[in-house]
């Protein structure tokens, strides 16, 4: 799923740390990096989304709930 404009990192990291499953970013170049890692969240932020919010990125989350937490977080 594709998320634009996240303006609550922080919100994000907090759903995802609440998601069951693995939840993994992919980068432009197609490598996966697993959400569910505070050391992948943090090198992931402090290397991509330098000005505190995120204007695009997708994410992979393997189990029906966890995508619903990141569908009612973007909505809410």
């Amino acid at each position: 799923m594709k998320l634009t404009n996240v303006k609550d990192v922080e919100g994000l990291f907090k759903v995802i740390d609440e998601c069951k499953g693995k939840v993994e970013l992919v980068t432009g170049e197609g490598d996966r990096l697993n959400l569910k890692s505070k050391l992948s969240q943090y090198v992931s932020l402090a290397t991509i989304f330098a000005n505190g919010e995120i204007p695009e990125l997708e994410l992979v989350a393997y189990e029906h709930d966890d995508l619903m937490k990141l569908i009612d977080f973007m909505m809410g």
